[in-house]
């Protein structure tokens, strides 16, 4: 075989397995909401608990979501990656139910989480636009994300004792950047190469997908929420 005919065969290989990887991870995706669906109907209902105690449970659900992350890392090549990741969407789902019973709470409450989901749907699809048909590796997006992220955490969990609305607003628009880029990072892994584990991508882009929609709520309920 020429050099230039195995350069093409193997272009298309490759391609073929990134677009796999890619149809995977979306597939995964669309399970995922299930566990989640079902999660927050019970957090709606057992919102007493979170709300009780809500830094403690925060914590609580914050670590069991990073352990969950490390238990599918190890077993991103097994089905149990995938029951990892489904279990680990029921618990968020579970902790979003409070903010859902809040904003259902308000008389257009169902209007702005419908319009939290359009909007997050809708940038997950900018972003793997920009991604797929750029083919650009947005890699070096990495390191500042990750430190973008922890200041958000510690911006986030230091507001849960300072109670000041404009830190909560400031943060939620972080927030929404952050993980708007983070989707770009992780669909251009994929599209490049740089992620071939299809339960690690669905893994990485759920959690923006969620902090996305969470965020996006928040700003919702915040300046469009028509209370009685």
């Amino acid at each position: 075989m020429q050099p230039e005919v195995q350069v093409i065969t193997g272009a298309r290989a490759r391609g073929a397995a990134q677009n796999k990887v890619l149809r995977n991870t979306y597939m995964l995706l669309a399970l995922t909401m299930v566990p989640t669906v079902i999660g927050a109907f019970v957090g709606m209902s057992t919102a007493g608990i979170i709300l009780q105690h809500p830094i403690m449970m925060s914590l609580v659900m914050l670590g069991a979501v990073i352990g969950l992350q490390f238990a599918i890392s190890a077993n991103r090549n097994s089905s149990l990656g995938v029951v990892l990741l489904l279990g680990m969407t029921f618990i968020l789902g579970w902790w979003l139910g409070p903010m859902l019973n809040f904003a259902l709470a308000l008389r257009n409450g169902p209007q702005l989480i419908g319009l939290a989901a359009a909007g997050t749907g809708g940038i997950l699809l900018a972003m793997s636009a920009i991604a797929t048909t750029s083919k650009r590796d947005f890699s070096f997006l990495g390191k500042f994300l990750f430190v973008g992220m922890i200041i958000l955490l510690i911006a986030a969990f230091a507001n849960m004792f300072l109670h000041l609305p404009a830190l909560m607003l400031t943060v939620s628009c972080l927030a929404i950047g952050v993980f708007s880029l983070f989707l770009l990072y992780d669909v251009s892994r994929i599209v490049n190469g740089g992620e071939t584990n299809y339960i690690m991508a669905a893994t990485g882009v759920y959690i923006s997908l969620f902090n996305i929609f969470v965020n996006l709520l928040q700003l919702l309920m915040a300046f469009a929420g028509e209370r009685d």
